[in-house]
């Protein structure tokens, strides 16, 4: 994936993730985004698949040095992608199959790319998913800033940060509360959310 690509997506999500409470008509939602549903079941199912291919990959999530554990970070992958793709698709842009097939090939054909993908916390089975995001997402960009050179990718990531708060993510605080103001000495996506305890054992074996 091109490094523009990855850059805009590091810019938008440290600026553009909004935060607000579950209320109890949500339980067992792990996330909601724009009115759709990140289940609990969703988000242990896809960390079981991933903590497998980490296993199959023989790395450990310690080595990645993720900033969060791994529930915490395979949710907000998956929350911010749908979140990306809803934003996008609203605005009319598209993305092709074919596209992240190219997307995919030029990152070193579907293997080396699914293990770049693991480094980022993103199962198997949601790689097209996430790169379909980011894809919309850096199209967004580049629609809203009138084209690809810097001072046009800073204009349209100004914009889409705006359109992104409002369409906040709505995070079950079990899994803590959204850091907004990350930073090298604060560098965790999450924070303790102090009397809504600890982050969920994933359950194995289901």
């Amino acid at each position: 994936m091109k490094s523009t690509q990855v850059r805009v997506i590091l810019a938008v999500a440290a600026a553009g993730v909004a935060l607000t409470a579950c209320s109890p008509a949500q339980a067992g939602a792990a996330a909601i985004v724009g009115g759709d549903r990140i289940s609990s079941g969703e988000l242990d199912g896809t960390v079981r698949e991933y903590e497998g291919a980490l296993a199959k990959a023989n790395v450990s999530a310690s080595q990645l040095e993720f900033p969060g554990s791994v529930p915490q970070v395979v949710l907000f992958q998956l929350a911010t992608a749908k979140q990306y793709t809803k934003l996008a698709e609203s605005k009319g842009v598209k993305v092709t199959d074919t596209e992240i097939d190219q997307a995919i090939t030029a990152a070193g054909g579907e293997v080396e790319y699914e293990q770049q993908m693991l480094q980022q916390a993103v199962a198997p089975s949601r790689v097209r998913d996430h790169t379909r995001a980011t894809l919309l997402l850096t199209k967004l960009v580049a629609k809203y800033g009138g084209g690809t050179d810097e001072a046009a990718m800073k204009r349209g990531q100004d914009r889409v940060v705006k359109d992104l708060q409002a369409m906040p993510i709505t995070w079950n605080p079990r899994y803590g509360r959204i850091n907004e103001q990350r930073s090298q000495a604060q560098p965790l996506l999450f924070v303790d959310a102090g009397r809504f305890g600890a982050i969920p054992a994933v359950k194995q074996g289901r």
